[in-house]
C-alpha cells in the first residue's frame, strides 16, 4: 500500500527525491494562494449579503434618524418575518432544484382558513390552514418527484388552484372572516416578549430548527445531493422521491402556518394579500446565496436576504417621496447583481 501511494503521489513519498527548497517554498504559496482564494469566494457567495445588509444599515441610521430606532426595527423585523417564514420553505425547495410559485397564493388562502376556524379556537385557527395547505404541497411534490411533471407548470396551477379557492370561500373577495378580540389566536400575532411580536420569534425559532436540520442531519446532505443531480444521487440510493414530496409539503405548511399568524396580526382573513409574494421569496433566497441550479445554499443567507428587502422597503418609506413601486426596481437590480456575482465566484472556485 505504501508502494502504491509513492508511486501514485510523486514527490510526496518516503522514496521520492527532495525539491529545492525555493521550489518547495514556492509551491506552498501558490496552494495557499489558491486555497486562499477559494474560500473567500465561498464565504463571499454564502455571506455577502450580510455585509451587503450591514452596510446599508450602516449607512441609513446616519443619513435619517429615525431609521435607527428601536420601535423602527421592531416594524421591520415583524414585517419581514411572515416572507421569512414563506422564504424558509422556499429556501429547501431551491437546494433541491426546483420552484415553488404556489407559496404567494398558499400563503392569503392559509389566513383566510385561520380567521374562519378562529371562532372555534386557536388549535383549529392553526390546524386547519396547516392540513389544507399542507395538501397542496403535497399534491406539488407527488406530482413533481413521481410524475415527473416539471415544478414550474405544477406549482403555478396550484398557484391558481388555492387564488380560486381562496375566492370561492369569501364570495369572490366579498366576504372577509375575523379573528374574535382578544382570543387567544390573535394574541399568537399581536402579542409579545421584550417589545418583540411573537411572529419575529417564532421566525427565528423556525429559522433555527432549518439551520439544524439542512446542516446536520443526513436529510439535509439528500437535499444537497439531489440539488446537485438527481440522478448522482439515486444511484447513491438517496430517497430523492421522498426528499423532494417532502420539501414542497413542507413550503405548503410554512406557507400555511404565515398566513394563519399574519391573519392573527391583521384580526382577519385578508383575500388581496400575497400576490407576488413567491417572487419576494425567490428574490431573497437567490439573493442570500442559495443558488438557483440547487446544490448550495443556507437558511442563513435566506434570513439576511429578507432583511435586506425589508430595510430597502423601509428606507423606500423613509424617503417618503418615493412610492414602494421602487422596492421592486431595487430588489430586482440587487436580484441580478447577485446572479452575475454567483456566476463569477463559481468560476473563480471552478478555475482554482
Amino acid at each position: 500500500m505504501n508502494l502504491i501511494s509513492s508511486l501514485a503521489s510523486p514527490g510526496t513519498g518516503p522514496t521520492s527525491p527532495v525539491p529545492p527548497t525555493g521550489s518547495g517554498a514556492a509551491a506552498d504559496r501558490r496552494g495557499a494562494d489558491v486555497s486562499g482564494r477559494e474560500r473567500l469566494a465561498a464565504l463571499l457567495q454564502r455571506q455577502g449579503v450580510l455585509a451587503v445588509l450591514l452596510l446599508v444599515v450602516v449607512i441609513a441610521s446616519f443619513v435619517y434618524p429615525t431609521f435607527a430606532t428601536l420601535d423602527n426595527a421592531r416594524g421591520v423585523t415583524v414585517q419581514a418575518s411572515f416572507l421569512a417564514i414563506v422564504a424558509l420553505g422556499m429556501t429547501l425547495v431551491i437546494i433541491t432544484g426546483g420552484i415553488d410559485l404556489s407559496v404567494g397564493s398558499v400563503f392569503a388562502l392559509g389566513g383566510v382558513l385561520a380567521a374562519w376556524a378562529s371562532q372555534w379556537g386557536i388549535l383549529p385557527a392553526l390546524l386547519v390552514p396547516l392540513v389544507v395547505c399542507g395538501a397542496i404541497g403535497m399534491v406539488n411534490g407527488l406530482l413533481i418527484a413521481r410524475a415527473g411533471m416539471a415544478p414550474f407548470i405544477v406549482t403555478l396551477a396550484s398557484l391558481l388552484g388555492a387564488r380560486g379557492l381562496l375566492l370561492a370561500l369569501t364570495d369572490e373577495g366579498a366576504t372577509t372572516y375575523l379573528v374574535p378580540k382578544d382570543s387567544a389566536f390573535a394574541t399568537l400575532g399581536q402579542g409579545g416578549v421584550g417589545g418583540f411580536g411573537y411572529p419575529i420569534l417564532i421566525a427565528l425559532v423556525l429559522f433555527g430548527v432549518g439551520g439544524l436540520v439542512l446542516q446536520r442531519t443526513s436529510f439535509g446532505q439528500t437535499l444537497f445531493a439531489v440539488g446537485g443531480s438527481a440522478d448522482a444521487a439515486t444511484l447513491m440510493g438517496l430517497p430523492v422521491v421522498r426528499a423532494k414530496v417532502t420539501v414542497y409539503l413542507l413550503s405548503g405548511l410554512l406557507a400555511g402556518f404565515a398566513g394563519a399568524v399574519n391573519a392573527a396580526r391583521l384580526s382577519s382573513g385578508v383575500t388581496i394579500i400575497g400576490t407576488g409574494m413567491e417572487l419576494d421569496a425567490i428574490a431573497a433566497v437567490v439573493i442570500g446565496g442559495t443558488l438557483l441550479v440547487g446544490g448550495a445554499g443556507s437558511v442563513s443567507g435566506t434570513l439576511w436576504g429578507v432583511l435586506l428587502l425589508a430595510v430597502i422597503q423601509n428606507l423606500i418609506n423613509q424617503i417618503g417621496s418615493l412610492n414602494s413601486s421602487y422596492q421592486s426596481v431595487v430588489s430586482g437590480g440587487f436580484l441580478i447583481l447577485v446572479v452575475v456575482a454567483q456566476r463569477y465566484l463559481s468560476r473563480s472556485r471552478k478555475s482554482t
